[in-house]
């Protein structure tokens, strides 16, 4: 590694900063609300109110399997849209704020009658689309602060601070607002009563969101428009006709990178689904406290952070394909085992085990597109990727409340989410890599 290299990596340039602390603003939504918090809270105590044999698991899985869909008919003409506009940026802006108006409301989900249980998986959905189309802008950025031979590292950089930023919030929310017994809850003895000590974290996840994301909403430049405004798609019909013209165009002519799309859409929903319903299943399968979760959690984002770094690394060294097909197969048999033991303990240690290999795959996945990227198409590609992933949103959650509403297990969705995964590793060993195109 050079000293340039180096530099690059623990000193990055303000751009890549600025970038980057959205993805640490983030984690208040991946992080705190579907993941560890808020999500096992509308699932577990708001769900309690539901009559006796509805499954809040399930019905809130399917809930996110509908917003993925609509996500799926939405997203890739949005993305197409803001590219040929030029308004990547304002698009950014204006999901993440709608984003962080959606969190605030979550406070509104008290745990004292079942209709609270619906408005919460309502805004739930809403949010995680509006939440979707904000990544979609947010992806398709990476193109504009790095270039293909720091890609990988730039990539692990925003994965790490995404988690970096989870570690720091859950400790913040843990000892802030769970920790403790009795009416009253951590440092600042919030009451529990009416779910209030979680409906404040709620907001508090807003907040830091809104902070966070400032400066990518500011200081990262926006897009030229790539056609004039008369030139553009009028309508939806003519916009949906533009994006697939687009689309087989890349079929004819890079068809690798469009076999590498659809792999990557796959298994990227696959690792989506370990945080989606990772805290959910360690509550009503292996036993853990909310608490407990809670610290699970800052050791799962400081596992998954490393990994990210360090696939960065080996990223610009080995090649992505081996990383993601070596951390998906890891991840496969380490579900596996997770789906037959019992107990907190075997969560604690299997569980972390699965987190350490989320982070790389996703980093090498990104840097995979890049180095496929034919010379001034980077950002038509990355636009796609980012929207092709959203198109398939729905798989996880879809597969999750199958299994679970079959077999009346919440254990079974682990099984779902491996097959996902394997799903996903059948497909890009089709794919060539990228030194070989």
């Amino acid at each position: 590694m050079t000293v340039q290299e180096f530099d690059h990596v623990t000193k990055p340039k303000a751009p890549v900063v600025s970038w980057a602390f959205w993805d640490w603003g983030s984690a208040s939504f991946n992080a705190v609300l579907v993941t560890f918090i808020f999500a096992v809270y509308l699932t577990d105590s708001v769900g309690s109110t539901l009559p006796e044999g509805s499954n809040a698991t399930s019905l809130y899985s399917m809930a996110v399997a509908i917003a993925g869909v609509i996500v799926a008919f939405v997203a890739p003409v949005m993305g197409r849209r803001s590219d040929l506009r030029g308004t990547r940026r304002r698009s950014l802006r204006m999901w993440t704020l709608v984003t962080v108006f959606l969190m605030f409301c979550l406070f509104a989900v008290k745990n004292t009658d079942p209709t609270y249980f619906w408005i919460g998986v309502a805004i739930m959905a809403i949010a995680n689309i509006t939440f979707e189309f904000a990544e979609v802008q947010y992806f398709a950025q990476l193109s504009q602060i790095s270039n293909r031979d720091n890609v990988g590292k730039v990539s692990g950089f925003g994965w790490s601070m995404g988690y970096f930023g989870g570690i720091v919030l859950l400790l913040v929310c843990y000892f802030g607002f769970v920790a403790g017994e009795g009416d009253t809850r951590g440092a600042f003895n919030i009451p529990i009563e009416d779910g209030l000590n979680i409906r404040l974290v709620a907001v508090l996840a807003a907040v830091w969101f809104l902070v966070s994301a400032i400066p990518a909403l500011i200081r990262i430049p926006e897009i030229a428009p790539q056609v004039a405004t008369e030139d553009q798609p009028k309508g939806l019909v003519a916009a949906y006709k533009d994006l697939f013209q687009k689309i087989a165009q890349l079929w004819k002519q890079n068809r690798n990178s469009a076999y590498f799309l659809i792999a990557a859409a796959v298994f990227r929903d696959g690792l989506a689904g370990v945080f989606t319903f990772g805290a959910i299943l360690a509550v009503t399968v292996y036993g853990l406290s909310a608490g407990d979760v809670l610290l699970f959690g800052v050791a799962a984002n400081v596992v998954s952070a490393l990994g990210a770094l360090l696939g960065g690394y080996l990223d610009d060294r080995i090649g992505p394909k081996p990383i993601i097909l070596a951390s998906l197969s890891i991840m496969i048999i380490d579900a596996t085992v997770l789906y037959f033991v019992e107990g907190p303990k075997n969560f604690w240690i299997f569980g972390l085990i699965l987190c350490a290999f989320v982070g790389p795959a996703q980093s090498a996945s990104r840097s995979y597109l890049s180095r496929l990227s034919p010379e001034g198409q980077e950002g038509q590609l990355f636009g796609l990727y980012a929207t092709t992933g959203r198109a398939v949103s729905w798989m996880a959650p879809s597969l999750f409340g199958l299994f679970v509403g079959f077999t009346g297990e919440d254990r079974t969705g682990i099984l779902a989410i491996a097959l996902i995964l394997l799903i996903g590793i059948v497909l890009l060993s089709m794919v060539k890599p990228p030194q070989k195109v």
